[in-house]
Order: structure tokens, then sequence, then C-alpha cells
């Protein structure tokens, strides 16, 4: 049995729990933040509410790069609220809509906000991450989408 993969990225941005809460659940505000860096991204579905999901796609800036996971130039999703306690916690299962199995099952992120001294600690912990996304991509990925959120809020 192959082992399931767990990557985690964290940060410290100068915001009150209370905003960086507010930012993951304005379907108008995660567009502009939570797509890395290189691409942008298009929401269909947004229901921010436990048992509630969304269904959104991270396109490439560059086209040409052909790295999506789910056409040549998009990765498309859809993620559920499994839990959100305000102000602390959100857990999401999100499954990739892909051809290759490399993408296929549903990954767990648990995204905790902890108060210090300087702002809120953001930790990103994503579970069962599908075999196809290395930890080196992913991690940068979820530090340029933190550095998103602080650019944003700060």
């Amino acid at each position: 049995m192959i082992e399931s993969a767990t990557h985690s990225a964290a940060r410290t941005i100068l915001a009150s729990p209370r905003a960086i809460y507010r930012a993951f659940l304005d379907p108008e505000t995660v567009g502009s933040w939570r797509p890395p860096k290189g691409m942008s991204a298009k929401i269909f579905h947004f229901d921010p509410r436990t048992g509630g999901g969304y269904r959104m796609a991270f396109i490439y800036d560059d086209a040409e790069t052909g790295k999506g996971k789910s056409t040549a130039d998009a990765d498309i999703f859809e993620g559920r609220f499994v839990e959100l306690v305000p102000e602390e916690k959100i857990v999401e299962a999100v499954t990739f809509e892909s051809a290759d199995s490399a993408f296929g099952g549903t990954m767990t992120i648990t995204t905790r906000l902890t108060p210090v001294r300087d702002g809120t600690k953001v930790t990103f912990v994503a579970q069962n991450v599908p075999a196809g996304i290395s930890e080196a991509d992913h991690k940068a990925g979820m530090e340029s989408t933190l550095k998103n959120l602080a650019n944003l809020l700060e």
C-alpha cells in the first residue's frame, strides 16, 4: 500500500484571526488571494458553511506550460467545508478533476489560525496529497498563497 503524503506550510500574518477567517469564506476575496503565483482563479460555485462547498479553477497565466491537472492550462477542483470553527480552524476536503489517476483521491486541508504577538500564525496541513503533486511544488504553492493572503490583509 502506498502511504499518503502530508505537506504543510505556515506564515505569521499581521492581521486578526477574524479578518483571516473572513477572507477564507468570502468568494470574491478568495479568488484574489488563493491562487498561487502564476495563476488566477475562476469560482463556479461557493457556499461557505459546514457541509457547503465550492468548485473553482486555478488557471495558469502561461497557458503554454501545459501543467494543468484538469486541462492543459487549469486545475479544476471541488472542495467541501468539513469543519468551520470561527477564527480558529477550517477543514476542507478537496478533489481534483483529472483523467490522470496520479491526481485522484480526496485531499484534506486543515487551516489553523493561532493568535501570536505579531498577528496570526496561519498553518496549512494537507493530508492524503495525490501522488502527482510533489512536496516541493505544493509547499511553494502554499507559501505563495500565504504570501498573497498577507499582502491582502497587512
